[in-house]
């Protein structure tokens, strides 16, 4: 059973998320924001649910569609949010942006412009916590796109030969870009992937973020118990294009409603409501609550400033 005060914390991540995506894509179609980004949204019930279960002094992956990983784990959405605008205050001092969001002090090792490329840094974070003897674990973010490279197998055969602390969770949003994951993969269930291995593996319903939350915190106590390796598969869909650039003419706009009446938003404020562990009245003040929070991190964005030229040369490995 969920209490009140998980609900309405899953809830707010949830529209956080939500509302922090909206926006961006706001601001660059009024060219505020530049550059890619690869938006989240639809996808909430996935980063929210896994983050839920885990330590604060865990480590997470992220992808090129990173937002919403940083915000489930609990990233400050001014300094995030300035990231993304290119300024000084931002998690990266402006220099990462969309698609290399990082914050080490929240244990989020950092977003990647390359596919599958959070899979060597999240499996090495692995053997690192194992030769520390720490009760650390990683979870790792990827999309179903990722499961056709060369390093996925390489990483899922290395953390299960040394049993590392590490959940790998693939977001199927049912694309890589515009490629359908039937017309990409021979294997259709991507979490028979993980059998070759021995690596357990589960799919779940990644619009609903209880069931993604029961499912990460079965295999986050798996890893954490020195067992070794897991595999979620999530199935969600992302409500924007691959990138803003993108008309989505690869996809029906009957197969997006369906989805849509399927919003992990709608799914769990309905739930929560039938249950009588929220009130429609409590979900509307945090709903207000979620919009003030959002514009005042544009405010602050706007207002910040550019990094100095001088940066360039900060923070460089020499």
């Amino acid at each position: 059973m969920t209490d009140k005060a998980l609900a309405k914390k899953l809830l707010q991540q949830l529209m956080e998320i939500r509302e922090f995506e909206d926006k961006i894509m706001d601001l660059l179609a009024k060219n505020i924001a530049e550059g890619g980004s690869h938006l989240y949204a639809g996808m909430e019930a996935v980063a929210v649910g896994v983050m839920s279960q885990l330590a604060s002094d865990d480590y997470i992956t992220s992808t090129h569609r990173g937002h919403g990983h940083a915000i489930a784990k609990d990233g400050d959405l001014n300094a995030l949010m300035a990231e993304i605008l290119g300024k000084k205050t931002g998690v990266c001092k402006g220099k990462g942006g969309s698609l290399h969001l990082a914050d080490l002090s929240k244990g989020n090792l950092g977003a990647n412009g390359i596919v599958a490329g959070g899979l060597g840094i999240a499996t090495g974070a692995g053997l690192s916590m194992k030769l520390q003897k720490k009760d650390n674990i990683v979870v790792c973010f990827f999309g179903d796109g990722a499961t056709n490279n060369g390093i996925f197998f390489e990483c899922l055969n290395m953390a299960a030969l040394w049993k590392l602390p590490v959940v790998y969770v693939c977001e199927n949003n049912c694309y890589g870009m515009s490629v359908s994951v039937c017309r990409a993969s021979a294997v259709e269930d991507i979490s028979k992937k993980a059998l070759a291995f021995g690596i357990p593996s589960e799919t779940v319903d990644g619009q609903d973020v209880l069931a993604v939350r029961e499912a990460a915190g079965k295999w986050i106590d798996y890893a954490r118990s020195g067992k070794g390796p897991s595999f979620i598969v999530a199935d969600t869909y992302r409500y924007y294009g691959h990138s803003r650039s993108d008309p989505r003419v690869y996809r029906t706009r009957e197969e997006e409603k369906l989805w849509r009446d399927r919003d992990p938003i709608k799914l769990f404020s309905t739930k929560m409501m039938e249950q009588g562990i929220l009130k429609e009245a409590e979900i509307k003040e945090i709903e207000e609550v979620v919009a003030k929070e959002i514009n005042e991190a544009v405010e602050y964005a706007i207002n910040s400033p550019f990094p100095e030229p001088e940066e360039l040369y900060t923070d460089l490995y020499v």
